[in-house]
């Protein structure tokens, strides 16, 4: 008997292996966007979110239009530090310099001291601007620099005031509890807490701690 001879001849893949790959391809690609998706709105909501700077209040040190990187964690952990330069919601009323329950340009009381006490509640916008005082602390304000606790401050990072309307103000306040004074470096051309009083911890949304863009400006705050 002749032995069977193996057959050589190799059998043509049908093509769904290769339509199956694809397929099994387009899927991971989707599966791993929608990962990455949700890690960077998890991380914006949660850990870390870009700002942009709208105004000139934080000049020299934050310029129009510059993005910074907020730290949205750090405060669950610890209490907001003198000097950070912090995000937040400003109190309902700041754009018409609303004082606690009047207007502060229409307060012969308010005449020569900073605001001590906020609208009770919020607005819906962002501020960025610096801590200058905490809870307790007592404040006055000469030339533009704080005088916190009867200690004018050291503040080179500052611009000068020129003459503002918040530039010298000579009778003391003293910041609420769970309340922070903020303050723009620009102090000539700032809306701040002078003029629409300190901010409540729980509308503080988290300090600035880096910026990234412009290129030229990269680095940490």
């Amino acid at each position: 008997m002749t032995p069977e001879r193996a057959s050589t001849r190799e059998k043509k893949p049908s093509g769904t292996g290769k339509a199956s790959w694809r397929s099994n391809s387009i899927v991971e690609l989707a599966l791993i966007v929608a990962v990455a998706l949700g890690l960077a709105l998890g991380i914006q909501a949660f850990l870390v979110k870009p700002y942009r700077i709208p105004s000139e209040s934080m000049v020299p040190t934050l310029a129009i239009g510059q993005r910074v990187l907020v730290n949205r964690l750090g405060n669950n952990f610890g209490d907001p530090q003198l000097g950070d330069v912090t995000v937040f919601h400003p109190p309902k009323g700041s754009d018409n310099d609303v004082c606690g329950t009047t207007n502060r340009n229409y307060d012969p009381d308010q005449e020569g001291r900073a605001c001590a006490l906020p609208t009770k509640d919020k607005a819906d916008v962002n501020f960025i601007k610096r801590i200058v005082a905490g809870p307790g602390d007592t404040l006055t304000v000469e030339d533009g620099h704080v005088v916190r606790n009867g200690r004018r401050q050291r503040e080179s990072f500052i611009a000068s005031c020129e003459g503002g309307g918040g530039c010298n103000l000579p009778k003391p306040i003293t910041i609420p509890k769970d309340h922070y004074f903020m303050m723009g470096d620009n102090r000539g051309s700032s809306q701040d807490s002078r003029f629409w009083g300190p901010v409540p911890r729980d509308w503080i949304i988290g300090n600035a701690f880096a910026t990234y863009w412009p290129p030229k400006r990269i680095g940490l705050l």
